[in-house]
């Protein structure tokens, strides 16, 4: 399992597994947030299995499909949602933890100046850099 911090409450990851939830537990993570749809996977990896590994480790386990036609204004703050009325870390999920991480930072820009997005991006191996118009345009439309 590739978990990476992104800030002290947001972790993103590539896919994982039924087996990586006591890991997760573990690890302190309280949520698992699954962003990607079960029609990229096989079934071993579907939601539901997933759902049913993250119960039995003790995690609370949602389901935000993403892809990059769904990144709506809607999608990402509902996503958003799933992420911060959390009690504890939240870990997302999705192929390569691409989408995870760009959907967070989207929602972040509101509050966060994008040098700072692009950093915690970065730190967890995400390179946003491209993205800076469109978080500089969203933090200056939230001001």
């Amino acid at each position: 399992m590739d978990m990476r911090q992104i800030t002290p409450r947001f972790f993103a990851a590539p896919q994982i597994s039924a087996e990586d939830m006591p890991a997760i537990a573990s690890a302190g993570i309280k949520r698992v947030l699954c962003n990607r749809p079960d029609m990229e996977v096989p079934p071993s990896h579907h939601c539901a299995v997933l759902a049913e590994a993250a119960k039995a480790a003790g995690l609370e386990f949602v389901i935000q499909p993403l892809t990059h036609q769904s990144m709506t204004p809607d999608v990402i703050a509902s996503n958003h949602a799933l992420m911060t009325d959390c009690d504890g870390p939240v870990l997302a999920y999705c192929a390569s933890g691409t989408r995870s991480t760009i959907a967070w930072a989207l929602a972040a820009a509101n509050e966060i100046p994008a040098d700072q997005i692009i950093q915690a991006a970065r730190s967890g191996g995400y390179d946003l850099e491209n993205l800076r118009p469109t978080f500089e345009a969203i933090h200056a439309s939230a001001r």
